[in-house]
């Protein structure tokens, strides 16, 4: 038996068991485990299995991870979502929409400080949902905006999920954090666009909100301006090479905790925050080993070599290949948690995408939309799911309707930036 023909069934016994819902990093290791004893030998299985882990958690390229979510931690702990929207509402005053605008710019703005889609979704969640409900929103609008607007962390930088796909790939995590900023801030943009057209079109899903003062809008602004502050810091310092993607998390974990100390954040949340940090650094990296194993078996077996042969062998074009990759993502992204997903994907397609000739950077940026359009895709989409743990009463269906209009709006964003890759690598090149 072909050693390709190992890594297909190798491959089809750990989608199996992730189907059964046993945990995605135990089962990558395993079947990376199996498979090169398979092809190789026990022995040198049993190396990589000694070694392997020790090398990744002392890679010093990992060290951002653990200060990106300590960064996210202390703003949810400083009570910084609900700033935000307060903030934001008032911005907006008597617009119809007007929260739903809100609870966008805001799950923007946090999600640039948290890095996670799902923190972001039910972090304003538990804020937001409330006053909206309160003021007359139809529950498909509260919802689906929620379960949108958490996506932007997925995007918006500092990304875990691109950070990560700049180490499984090589590529700079500066210019990866970089090519994110506009097509983040895009995302923004056309959200804010799709509340304008369905309060337009559907003018009793939303009310006007209260009238707002030029003197309250600065004032609203307060709520705003720190978190925007530390995002701008961050990226900047990375632009313009004050600090690499290393120290820029140890500075924005340091700013965020002072944000976080001058709003009365006591020892007891500083205790908390640290623990959540820990478990969730935990989970990432226990999936990172795991994937890090998976990936020895995947050399040795030599399956993405195959699988660019035989795609080769098929004389698609070059963007039905991307086509392809795109759709597998956004099934998978269904399903499965968006970092889980890119570090069991990313190895086995990029050889395929780097055998079409497409920039590795703006195929970076792509994947990452394309998971986070699957954050928020019928039938499952994670996000859909926050939302409901967070609002039970409202039903699943009502959610799902609330989502269409913005799966419609990243469709439209993924396509843009396929025709015009400007949008992407423009402030990289």
């Amino acid at each position: 038996m072909s050693t390709s023909m190992i890594g297909l069934i190798c491959i089809a016994f750990m989608m199996l068991l992730i189907v059964l819902r046993a945990p995605i990093a135990l089962t990558m290791a395993l079947i990376g485990f199996g498979g090169f004893t398979w092809i190789v030998a026990f022995d040198p299985a049993v190396s990589i299995l000694a070694n392997g882990p020790f090398e990744t958690l002392s890679n010093y390229s990992f060290s951002p991870i653990p200060m990106f979510i300590l960064m996210g931690v202390f703003a949810s702990k400083a009570g910084m979502s609900q700033a935000l929207f307060q903030g934001a509402r008032t911005m907006f005053g008597s617009w119809r929409g007007g929260m739903a605008l809100a609870a966008v710019t805001s799950c923007g703005i946090f999600s640039a400080i948290s890095g996670s889609s799902l923190a972001t979704a039910a972090s304003m969640s538990r804020v937001a949902l409330p006053e909206m409900e309160r003021n007359g929103y139809a529950p498909t609008l509260a919802s689906g905006v929620l379960a949108a607007g958490g996506t932007l962390g997925v995007m918006i930088p500092p990304s875990i999920a691109l950070l990560l796909y700049a180490l499984i790939t090589e590529q700079s995590v500066g210019d990866m954090f970089i090519a994110g900023i506009v097509p983040g801030l895009m995302g923004l943009v056309m959200y804010g666009l799709t509340v304008a057209v369905v309060v337009t079109l559907f003018p009793k899903s939303a009310n006007p909100g209260e009238a707002t003062t030029l003197k309250q809008k600065i004032i609203g602004l307060k709520g705003l301006l720190p978190f925007s502050a530390v995002f701008l810091f961050i990226i900047g310092g990375i632009y313009t090479g004050w600090f690499t993607p290393t120290e820029a998390a140890a500075v924005g974990a340091g700013a965020t905790l002072v944000i976080a100390l001058a709003r009365g954040m006591r020892f007891q949340q500083f205790q908390e925050a640290v623990s959540e940090t820990l478990v969730m650094s935990a989970m990432i990296f226990f999936m990172i080993i795991g994937a890090e194993i998976f990936g020895y078996f995947l050399s040795v077996s030599r399956i993405s070599f195959s699988l660019v042969e035989y795609v080769g062998s098929l004389n698609l074009s070059p963007y039905m290949v991307l086509l392809c990759v795109l759709v597998l993502f956004m099934l998978l992204g269904c399903v499965m948690d968006s970092i889980a997903m890119l570090l069991l994907t990313v190895p086995v397609v990029y050889p395929l995408i780097q055998a079409a000739g497409f920039d590795p950077i703006w195929f970076g940026i792509v994947a990452v939309i394309t998971v986070e359009l699957g954050l928020i895709t019928p039938p499952v989409g994670m996000n859909v799911f926050v939302i409901k743990s967070v609002a039970p009463h409202i039903s699943l269906g009502d959610m799902y309707k609330g989502v269409v209009p913005f799966v419609i709006s990243d469709l439209l964003r993924l396509a843009l930036i396929v025709a015009f890759p400007v949008i992407a690598v423009g402030l990289v090149y």
